[in-house]
């Protein structure tokens, strides 16, 4: 199991590294997964809408790109997480930076769980997951 928590081209977010990986791990247990292979990538708007344009032909600005290279129940993959979105989606969704920050960190593990968001009825299914993932984190922090 490899677990790596990066930065290009942005400042590092102030979050705790053992605690963001001790969730994560919890998280992919209860869905009876196993950790494989974890790479965070924290960049800017500009360097996601390239890795977006380069990878998925898409034009546009995103919180989260999740690269799937999950094997059988291990769950491997990227996640580039845009801090300058997140920062914006913070601000028009009336929420704290920390927690629409963790919000995005697990909805790309969400994603390599096999949770999807592209019709109405999943992205329903994709925010009841997140909500229960915050809550193992509030359990986590007491």
């Amino acid at each position: 199991m490899a677990f790596r928590l990066v930065n290009e081209d942005i400042d590092f977010p102030e979050i705790d590294k053992r605690q963001i990986k001790k969730w994560v791990n919890k998280v992919i247990e209860h869905h009876s997964k196993h950790v494989g292979e974890i790479t965070y990538i924290f960049t800017s708007d500009r360097n996601i809408l390239k890795v977006n344009q380069d990878f998925l032909q898409h034009d546009y600005y995103t919180d989260v790109i999740t690269f799937d290279y999950c094997e059988e129940n291990n769950v491997s993959g990227d996640i580039y997480i845009s801090l300058d979105t997140v920062k914006s989606n913070s601000q028009k969704f009336d929420q704290e930076y920390s927690r629409e920050l963790l919000r995005v960190i697990i909805h790309g593990i969400l994603h390599l769980i096999g949770f999807m968001d592209k019709s109405d009825e999943d992205a329903k299914e994709m925010r009841q997951q997140e909500e229960l993932a915050l809550g193992i984190f509030d359990g986590l922090a007491l």
